[in-house]
């Protein structure tokens, strides 16, 4: 059993009270307090000073107690150190006044990572960085179990954007392996299953993270660009050549079911090798009338 395991603290619902009733008797003690004030003057007895320091103290213990909260917030409750729960309750609302209060915001928060500079799965250098969507869910683990929730979460963001860049390549990966740029549903939905198993000693969820920001650091990146230029031009050629070789065919095809022309096994070889060029050339075709014979 961890360290972690031992010190787990888990919110429990704290013995508060709503302020309505409470206010009501504050402003009897209050009136009271200036019944008290007026009857020292007429009368100036010593029984209605007494009266009046009482009625003082109450009424400062009753100003204590109370605290407000309003929608998505928590007040965690504790008594000389000790953590005695957690009121989730909005509105007016009153303890005793010898408990301390400390609130917490339980609203969905959004964090933007600075830009991190890693080495991918094969060892390249890149800049990264994510958004990551979380929110407080147990109050008595995010101020009892950690120091500083806020920045814990910052930092465990920080150490998960670092692991899950080395488990992939940035792109051009072999035997077709998932990639940062390529796969970025499932890079995101492996970041918050490894996001959330850091931050939940801090009673924290992580609703949602997404890459916002993905680039080759700047020292690879024009190198890199000319690679991916160089890559889309062989495609593009290879996809050209494969169209131009199935026009050929079917019109050699066309061509013979016909009876247009019957080509020999020269004449067939040389129409491919003009079909090709004019089809997979970069410029238009300049046509060239033959009025002889190719064996002459």
């Amino acid at each position: 059993m961890t360290a972690a395991a031992l010190n787990h603290t888990q919110e429990r619902k704290a013995n508060t009270s709503g302020g309505g009733l409470m206010l009501l008797l504050t402003l009897v003690v209050m009136g009271l307090m200036v019944w008290s004030f007026i009857e020292i003057i007429r009368s100036e007895q010593g029984i209605h000073v007494i009266a009046l320091i009482v009625l003082s103290l109450i009424f400062t213990l009753q100003l204590v107690g109370f605290y407000s909260l309003q929608p998505n917030e928590a007040a965690a409750i504790t008594l000389f150190g000790n953590y005695k729960g957690t009121d989730r309750t909005p509105g007016l609302r009153w303890v005793l006044p010898w408990y301390t209060k400390k609130k917490i915001s339980l609203r969905v928060r959004n964090v933007t990572g600075e830009k991190l500079k890693v080495n991918d799965k094969r060892g390249n250098p890149i800049e990264i960085a994510a958004v990551v969507v979380w929110r407080v869910t147990d109050t008595g683990q995010a101020l009892f179990d950690v120091d500083d929730y806020q920045t814990f979460v910052d930092i465990q963001i920080e150490t998960a954007v670092r692991e899950i860049a080395s488990h992939f390549s940035y792109d051009h990966a072999e035997h077709e392996e998932p990639t940062l740029r390529g796969d970025a549903d499932q890079v995101s939905t492996l970041l918050r299953e490894k996001l959330q198993e850091r931050v939940s000693v801090a009673g924290v969820v992580i609703d949602e993270t997404k890459l916002s920001h993905l680039a080759y650091a700047p020292e690879i990146a024009s190198a890199m660009l000319r690679r991916q230029q160089a890559e889309a031009v062989l495609a593009a050629r290879r996809f050209i050549v494969q169209g131009a070789v199935e026009m050929v065919e079917h019109a050699l095809q066309q061509l013979s079911e016909r009876d247009v022309v019957q080509l020999d096994d020269e004449r067939r070889a040389t129409m491919v090798s003009n079909l090709l060029v004019v089809l997979c050339g970069d410029r238009d075709a300049q046509p060239v009338v033959n009025a002889g014979s190719l064996y002459q």
